[in-house]
């Protein structure tokens, strides 16, 4: 404990009374305190002014993003703290007390392996945008990456100093960075701790610069991506199903309908692995490595896929498209688990998990 420095790093974008209001009781409480100036104009300086008693400020001119923000005060942190220590992020719009941010720093130095989330506990009393909000991307958040977390869109987190080098290799400038940083985690097998915190919003969260369409894109994205190209492969294997058991048909071919089944699932397959790879999870590890493991699932499923088929049109006698719908059902959730906790791991991602050990 006593070899541990508390660290609090606020990103600030026209910052109003609530930012020189907290720094005195992150102070009180121990913490260290980092402001990044995030470009918001001479009409703030008196605010910046007044942190500076209090804080280390940092400033540049243009506005650049959260995230951006984020990255520059880690950045700033690793070059000037020499031994290990635990960092707390904050907004500067008074939605975060200082008791909150102490209590998720002593989980992060129990478990440094770990991201923990100071998470609120939303109500009725909570703005319905927020409410809304943290509702959708839980939802999708969970539905992408397998892991429940409660509060996705908290800026109150806590880590030790030993994960800046990986936060800091994370891509995003502007609000997706949080959110990657927390798809990156779940990728990586990181502990991911839920620290129950005060729900505060003041004036409605009138504060907030988050722009609903803009930066909810942003956020989304990536939990979209996957979804989308798994989508554009099941419609490209479904016509082609169609296509060959048509032409199987028309032409009387012998086992036309598992012939169809397994040249359509080659192409789709094909199409899909290309996709995740290079559009979705941006993978630069081994091409033949992920191409091997890819088409030996896809070689598994396939086995499964068409006995199923078989089964559900010469047994039971159901309509031959319908049964394909029902059994690429079947295998949609198998086939996502193994390309994103196996095949489709990042290199930096092990690298972390190697230095921890």
């Amino acid at each position: 404990m006593e070899k541990t420095k508390y660290l609090a790093l606020i990103p600030a974008y026209e910052p109003g009374e609530s930012l020189p209001e907290l720094l005195p009781k992150l102070q009180a409480a121990g913490f260290a305190c980092i402001v990044v100036d995030d470009g918001s104009g001479p009409a703030y300086r008196e605010v910046f002014d007044r942190a500076r008693q209090y804080a280390t400020v940092l400033s540049y001119d243009t506005n650049r993003g959260k995230g951006y923000a984020l990255k520059h005060g880690l950045a700033y942190i690793a070059a000037s703290f020499q031994d290990e220590f635990v960092i707390v992020t904050l907004d500067s719009d008074g939605q975060h007390r200082a008791l909150d941010a102490l209590r998720c720093c002593r989980r992060a130095e129990e478990q440094p392996d770990a991201l923990v989330l100071g998470s609120r506990v939303q109500s009725a009393a909570s703005p319905l945008r927020s409410r809304f909000g943290n509702y959708m991307t839980q939802k999708m958040f969970w539905a992408t990456t397998g892991r429940a977390v409660r509060d996705t869109q908290t800026g109150l987190r806590a880590f030790s100093s030993r994960l800046l080098p990986w936060l800091l290799a994370i891509a995003g400038e502007r609000y997706e960075y949080e959110m990657n940083v927390l798809l990156a985690a779940a990728r990586a097998k990181m502990p991911i701790i839920e620290v129950d915190i005060a729900t505060i919003y003041i004036d409605g969260n009138a504060g907030s610069h988050f722009a609903v369409l803009r930066d909810s894109w942003r956020v989304y994205k990536e939990l979209l991506k996957f979804s989308g190209v798994s989508l554009a492969s099941f419609c490209l294997d479904y016509t082609l199903y169609g296509l060959f058991a048509w032409l199987g048909e028309l032409w009387q071919l012998a086992f036309a309908l598992a012939t169809a089944n397994i040249l359509a699932r080659f192409l789709s397959c094909t199409f899909n692995f290309i996709m995740n790879r290079v559009f979705v999870f941006h993978d630069k590890g081994s091409f033949w490595r992920a191409a091997g493991q890819y088409y030996l699932l896809a070689g598994i499923i396939l086995i499964g896929n068409t006995l199923l088929l078989s089964l559900l049109v010469d047994v039971l006698m159901l309509n031959h498209y319908l049964a394909k719908l029902l059994t690429e059902i079947s295998f949609f959730a198998t086939s996502w688990l193994v390309q994103k906790k196996v095949i489709f791991t990042k290199p930096k991602q092990q690298e972390y998990q190697t230095k921890l050990v």
